[in-house]
């Protein structure tokens, strides 16, 4: 197998398209197809740190004329520790220790700062288990639409989080349970911990 059949098999197993691709390494779709097509015989020294760090493989296999070779061993992502939330005390900060309930190991490239532990059912619709792990990128503000951990007095809770002038609603990705609604003074209870950027799941 050749580089960019190589690169063309490991963007089909990712679903990216050659457009999407080329805009997470920062490059035009053109680019793509010719890596694709054999065009590119010698990639640039950041193209393929960008690649591999995307793929999560190793850049050897970029410059290599048979990558098949590296096809029985798979490079596993750089790690780094970050804090579990468990029963958050309220006035505390989000990450004081009496908060943490552990630590997890997350992928270096996640940009995350803390994880949470998924309760039930309502986000089944968005691949979200009872007992994943969500993590979390701390930010005061979310788009409508996005999944965001949010704090609603002591709890966190993880949900679509959209705001219509003095309406808070917060919506579940199961249409069996039901969106939880907030306005005018109510709104103060609620406090965005930030935008949720991936989870692991043993079920799927």
């Amino acid at each position: 197998m050749n580089v960019g059949d190589y690169i063309k098999k490991l963007r089909t197993e990712a679903g990216y398209s050659q457009e999407q691709l080329g805009a997470l390494v920062g490059v035009q779709r053109a680019a793509v197809q010719k890596w694709e097509c054999g065009k590119v015989q010698n990639l640039k020294r950041e193209t393929i740190k960008r690649l591999a760090e995307i793929f999560q493989v190793s850049p050897v296999s970029f410059v290599e004329d048979d990558v098949s070779a590296y096809q029985n061993i798979i490079p596993l992502p750089v790690m780094r520790k970050i804090p579990m939330l468990g029963d958050i005390a309220c006035g505390q900060p989000i990450l004081a220790d009496d908060n943490i309930e552990s630590y997890v190991d997350m992928p270096d490239t996640i940009h995350a700062d803390l994880a949470l532990r998924c309760k039930g059912d309502s986000m089944i619709d968005a691949h979200i288990y009872d007992g994943d792990i969500v993590y979390i990128r701390q930010q005061p503000t979310v788009e409508n639409g996005q999944i965001a951990a949010v704090l609603i007095g002591e709890e966190a809770t993880l949900k679509r989080f959209y705001q219509d002038g003095n309406t808070v609603t917060l919506m579940p990705c199961n249409p069996q349970c039901v969106p939880l609604v907030y306005t005018g003074s109510q709104i103060e209870e609620i406090h965005i911990i930030g935008i949720a950027v991936g989870f692991t799941s043993t079920k799927i």
